[in-house]
C-alpha cells in the first residue's frame, strides 16, 4: 500500500472539512452565564475627605408617569422619555446612602430601606456598623430611616444622631409607624439642627424643604473641594433635572420643592459643584449644567480621581 505524501496544503484541506463543533478542545469548558451585576460602592478623595458612596439596594418601578411628571400629559411624558431614550412603563429606582470619612468621624447619611440593606452594604465597602460614629438623616421617608433599627436595636451601636429639627417637629407630630418605630426610639441620641449648623467640622446643613417639611442637604468641604450631599431634592436625572417643575409623588409640597430643585442646581451649575443624589443612577454622583430651561446631569467621569 502506498502512504500518502502529506504537505501543507493537504494537511490545511484536511483540517477545513473538519466540522468546528468536533474539534476536541480537552480542560476548556464553555464560561457559565454569570447574570447582570453591579458593584456595590464607589469611593473617592474630597480634599483630605474619604467620600463612599453605598448601592444599598435597586429595583425597578411600573409607570414612572404615575410619580414622575404628575402635572404634564401622558403625550408629553412619553416624549420627553423617547427623546431620552428612556422607557415609559418601568423607571429603575437606586437608593444610595453615603459615607464621609472625615479622619476624625465616620458620618453616615441616611441608612436605606432596612438594616440589611445598610450593614450588607457596608460590609461591602469594608466598613462595620459599630465603626459609624454619626448618622445624618437627611429627612423622614421610610428607604432613608429604615435601616435605623434592627428588629427594635439599634443598628449603630456608638452613633450619634443629627437631623433636621423642622423635620423631626414635623414627623412627631403626625402618625408615622416607621417614624414611630425607627427615630423616635432614638430621639434622645438625636441633635436637632437648623440651616447653617454643622454636622461636624466641613460638613454643613443647607436648607432644601419641600419634599418633606425639613429636608436637608448638606455641603461637604475640604481643603477647598466641596460637595453636595443631595438626598431628595431631585429623584430622577432627566425627569426631575431638565424638567424641575414637573411636579413628583412624593414631594410632600411640590411647589416649594420645585423651588428648592431650581435654587440648588442654580448653585451647582454655577459653581460647578458635583452633588451625590440618593436616586440618581449608580454611582449617583454627578455635576448639573444649566441647560435650556432646566438642566443637564452629566455623571463624574474621572474628575473626583484626580
Amino acid at each position: 500500500m502506498t502512504t500518502p505524501h502529506l504537505t501543507r496544503r493537504t494537511l490545511i484541506a484536511s483540517a477545513a472539512a473538519v466540522p468546528l463543533a468536533t474539534v476536541a478542545r480537552p480542560g476548556h469548558a464553555a464560561a457559565p452565564m454569570l447574570g447582570a451585576a453591579t458593584p456595590g460602592f464607589k469611593r473617592f478623595t474630597l480634599g483630605g475627605f474619604e467620600v463612599t458612596t453605598l448601592l444599598s439596594n435597586s429595583f425597578p418601578r411600573d409607570d414612572p408617569h404615575s410619580i414622575f411628571g404628575l402635572n404634564v400629559s401622558e403625550e408629553e411624558f412619553n416624549k420627553v422619555s423617547a427623546e431620552a431614550n428612556l422607557p415609559t412603563d418601568q423607571a429603575r429606582f437606586f437608593f444610595t446612602p453615603t459615607v464621609v470619612n472625615t479622619g476624625s468621624d465616620l458620618v453616615l447619611f441616611d441608612t436605606g430601606l432596612s438594616a440589611a440593606d445598610i450593614t450588607g452594604a457596608l460590609e461591602g465597602a469594608g466598613y462595620t456598623a459599630d465603626q459609624v460614629d454619626v448618622v445624618v438623616i437627611t429627612h423622614m421617608h421610610g428607604d432613608h430611616i429604615g435601616g435605623l433599627m434592627n428588629e427594635g436595636t439599634p443598628t449603630f451601636p456608638n452613633a450619634r444622631y443629627v437631623t433636621g429639627a423642622v423635620e423631626f417637629d414635623a414627623w412627631s407630630k403626625a402618625e408615622n409607624e416607621r417614624f414611630d418605630s425607627n427615630m423616635k426610639p432614638l430621639a434622645e441620641k438625636a441633635t436637632l439642627i437648623d440651616p447653617g449648623a454643622d454636622v461636624v467640622s466641613g460638613i454643613t446643613a443647607v436648607d432644601a424643604f419641600g419634599h418633606t417639611p425639613g429636608h436637608m442637604v448638606y455641603r461637604v468641604e475640604s481643603d477647598g473641594k466641596q460637595l453636595i450631599i443631595a438626598a431628595d431634592f431631585a429623584n430622577h436625572y432627566v425627569w426631575s433635572l431638565a424638567y424641575p417643575d414637573w411636579e413628583v409623588k412624593f414631594d410632600m409640597d411640590k411647589e416649594a420643592a420645585a423651588a428648592t430643585r431650581k435654587r440648588l442646581l442654580d448653585m451647582m451649575a454655577a459653581d460647578k459643584i458635583p452633588f451625590v443624589g440618593y436616586h440618581m443612577p449608580w454611582p449617583a454622583v454627578g455635576y448639573a449644567a444649566k441647560h435650556g430651561d432646566g438642566y443637564v446631569y452629566i455623571p463624574e467621569s474621572y474628575q473626583l480621581q484626580l
